[in-house]
């Protein structure tokens, strides 16, 4: 499977009023990294053709980060699609290499130019697979 990593930190936007980053800024992470992986690895025709939406999200919170310090994202697609939908796996640890949040979240295929579902072409989710 084609992982994608990379590292985030949190800012003072992204704090709650306990001191650590805010439920919903995990969840606009979680989109922000899925992203990042499709920009990164989807040849342009296919960016050009399709977007993604979220149908699904399951995250489990397992720690706190604060102001100032990173996270560690890492995002994989660890079967194939089925039909229009499949499941992204997403983690996110600490310096210390504990795991903060861990999500599965499900995501369809839309087609840009008809606005409707498609079932997920085996070369679209090839190069995530690999």
């Amino acid at each position: 499977m084609a992982r994608y990593t990379t590292s985030i930190t949190a800012g003072p936007d992204d704090i709650d009023m306990l001191g650590h980053v805010n439920n919903a800024v995990w969840v606009k992470w979680i989109q922000d990294v899925a992203v990042a992986h499709w920009l990164a690895i989807a040849p342009p025709e296919h960016r050009d053709a399709y977007v993604w939406v979220v149908t699904r999200h399951e995250i489990d919170y397992r720690g706190n980060v604060s102001e100032g310090e990173a996270v560690r994202a890492e995002t994989w697609v660890a079967e194939p699609p089925r039909g229009a939908r499949f499941d992204r796996h997403m983690r996110f640890l600490g310096d210390d290499g504990k795991i903060r949040v861990e999500a599965k979240t499900t995501w369809a295929l839309i087609e840009r130019a008809t606005g409707r579902l498609v079932r997920v072409p085996a070369e679209v989710s090839a190069p995530f697979l690999a």
